[in-house]
């Protein structure tokens, strides 16, 4: 018996430490509908914290949301939420992970009411066509003044271009176009040069990074890697290796998925990873820029050499 009621304990404390650590809650759960309600979502630690985005919010909108507050040992986000079609709805139970443990929020139910309309003390009308009003010189006086003043600028522009040929002889411009894995091996080499996470600026040096291995792949592989979660971006490369459409292995993806992970818990968990664990990060980023091509492009330029 004092078994159970041991163990009965254990799962009382554990839930109440869960609650206590990831809590969501919100100002109101009855609105109507277009009204904004504020979803707070607080987490009683501030080391290695990953908050969610608030997905599956179904016939919730999200409005707006604040940047992550710390308030000596929490953190703080708050989302502006809404609805435009009435009826319950949940927001679903949200994931926290917490030094890489997973914590649950409760789900909360929003009721969102239409906004009933008296119709006997509201007086309808009936609907008008638009009526056009007459066209007066006023109405096309801009028009000419517009037209004038463009006019003079192309004949202004046309002697300045005439003049200038005449005193100067034509120089011939040669541009100097560089590859995207040219231009992502010369930004790494100046983010090295700023000695940014040497000088305790890890985050930025962790966003540059990041940055610059994201729009080498959105150059290289003509896909928008900067607007894609890290889960989303490796889901795509994942498939371009089934699919054969790049030139690489499953071994760089993994690096490329590790360093988008670790920029992850640096931007938004202020983690602080060790200094031969940056130089490694370093590495893989260059590793992958180097390791990950299209393979179309290097078949067309086989077929127009053949």
């Amino acid at each position: 018996m004092k078994k159970f009621v041991l163990i009965g304990c254990l799962l009382i404390v554990g839930i109440k430490v869960s609650s206590q650590t990831v809590r969501a809650e919100v100002d109101t759960t009855s609105i109507r509908i277009g009204e904004q309600f504020t979803y707070t979502l607080t987490v009683s630690d501030t080391a290695n914290v990953i908050l969610p985005k608030l997905n599956d919010l179904k016939s919730l909108e999200i409005v707006d949301s604040t940047q992550v507050d710390t308030i000596k040992t929490s953190l703080i986000r708050k989302f502006i939420l809404t609805g435009f079609d009435s009826g319950a709805f949940y927001i679903p139970r949200q994931q926290v992970f917490i030094r890489n443990k997973a914590f649950l929020t409760d789900s909360i139910l929003i009721n969102v009411a239409t906004v009933p309309i008296d119709t006997t003390k509201v007086k309808m009308f009936e609907i008008k066509s638009i009526k056009e009003e007459p066209l007066i010189f006023d109405d096309y006086k801009h028009y000419l003044i517009w037209g004038l003043v463009a006019l003079a600028i192309i004949v202004l522009l046309i002697y300045l271009i005439k003049t200038r040929k005449k005193s100067k002889p034509q120089e011939k411009t040669i541009v100097v176009t560089q590859t995207p894995l040219e231009i992502a091996l010369d930004q790494l080499s100046e983010l090295d040069k700023k000695l940014l996470w040497q000088n305790n600026s890890i985050k930025e040096f962790y966003s540059e990074l990041t940055e610059i291995v994201r729009n080498y792949i959105e150059s290289e592989l003509q896909i928008s890697a900067l607007e894609q979660t890290t889960d989303e971006l490796i889901s795509v490369l994942s498939d371009f290796v089934t699919a054969k459409t790049i030139d690489t292995n499953q071994s760089v993806i993994n690096k490329l998925k590790a360093l988008l992970q670790e920029a992850d818990l640096v931007k938004f968990a202020k983690s602080k990873p060790l200094a031969n664990e940056i130089e490694e990060d370093r590495k893989d980023a260059e590793e992958v820029i180097q390791n990950l091509k299209a393979t179309l492009k290097e078949e067309e330029n086989n077929d127009e050499l053949g």
